[in-house]
């Protein structure tokens, strides 16, 4: 595996949206860079670096006045939710210098999710953050998970969500089986609000479903459409429909959509959310007065922690040379080498030297 770092100039999930209060500070890392988030007494989010522009003291560690301003703990320095500095307390009569700003990064507040740009500001106005419309659609039932500090980057999670030959023997037992790993794999490159993606499809027919999906979804032989979307680095939309064979696709459609987020911190550790979203009225099979949702987000977090043991042992490896190693490529490898290439490509795309002005005569 090429060494891969982090993506600057994407979007990524900051939180859900009902995790940020009105009076809150957080604190946040996101591709290396220290972020303070919070909503103002209007309603918008906003985040900023987090390193008061005097001594570097976290602002995070700070207060929200009841003017709305920012106070820094240490010397008392005030910024507006425009990141100018209003206040300098041991200098009350002096002019405060014009570069006491704190650096804005871009936030969009879309569909339940607040997403962060912290690369090049100039860059963001060109890409959308990904859909996720069923998180605030009341025709479904959406349940979001706790943020989860996983020491892996953050190229393992979308590899291990695209590549799902790994249920067996990971997962063997909950969603998993050995004919689950050899269901066919349909890829789809594309392009949506300037990000690029890598969608897998895999259709089955007749299909015994796994002891956890059969609880979930109700049917034990299904046909079964399942995709999984990567869409920019921040997001995996995942699309699973189960119905009796024949009857995909009709009023006996059962099944969820399930989104990941993927955050990088830094190069060795990342912030994994999941979403699940299925039909409100839809209840579960394992225990018939417990919707859906309400069962898949109980049992879920017993298939994350498989995932989560593996991607941090992954990681573990990279402190080893690779003089003597090279990964072997299997036939199921091709979106996971189609994903690493999109990531790689994004990355020399953050390092390449910004354009001097043109020259005017």
């Amino acid at each position: 595996m090429t060494r891969f770092k982090y993506v600057r100039n994407s979007w990524y999930v900051a939180g859900f949206s009902h995790e940020f209060g009105k009076g809150k500070l957080q604190r946040h890392e996101i591709a290396r860079e220290p972020v303070v988030i919070w909503r103002t007494d209007s309603g918008r989010v906003v985040a900023f670096d987090n390193r008061c522009v005097h001594k570097r003291m976290p602002l995070s560690e700070g207060k929200l006045l009841e003017d709305g301003s920012l106070q820094c703990s240490y010397h008392g320095l005030r910024y507006n939710d425009q990141g100018r500095c209003v206040a300098i307390p041991s200098q009350p009569d002096g002019a405060i210098p014009a570069r006491a700003r704190l650096k804005a990064f871009p936030v969009i507040e879309q569909d339940g999710l607040v997403w962060i740009w912290p690369g090049e500001a100039e860059k963001a106005d060109k890409v959308r953050p990904p859909r996720t419309p069923e998180i605030t659609d009341d025709s479904w039932e959406s349940i979001g998970s706790e943020p989860m500090r996983i020491a892996a980057n953050y190229l393992l999670l979308i590899e291990n969500l695209l590549d799902i030959s790994h249920f067996y023997p990971l997962h063997d037992g909950n969603i998993g089986d050995l004919a689950n790993s050899r269901i066919p794999v349909e890829l789809i490159e594309g392009e949506q609000d300037g990000s690029r993606f890598v969608k897998t499809i895999r259709e089955a027919r007749d299909y015994k479903q796994p002891p956890f999906l059969a609880d979930w979804f109700v049917y034990d032989i299904v046909d079964r459409h399942h995709s999984h979307c990567l869409t920019g680095p921040g997001l995996t939309r995942v699309e699973m429909r189960v119905a009796p064979p024949g009857k995909l696709g009709s009023d006996a459609d059962r099944g969820y959509i399930l989104f990941h987020t993927h955050t990088p911190i830094d190069e060795k550790s990342h912030v994994w959310r999941w979403c699940v979203n299925c039909k409100a009225d839809h209840m579960s099979k394992g225990d018939p007065s417990k919707s859906a949702a309400k069962r898949v987000a109980e049992m879920f977090p017993a298939v994350v922690e498989e995932d989560r043991w593996a991607l941090e042992k992954q990681q573990e490896m990279f402190a080893y040379p690779d003089e003597n190693y090279t990964e072997l490529y299997l036939k199921p490898d091709k979106a996971t080498r189609l994903a690493r290439r999109l990531l790689l490509s994004l990355e020399r795309q953050d390092l390449e030297p910004k354009r001097a002005p043109a020259a005017v005569d």
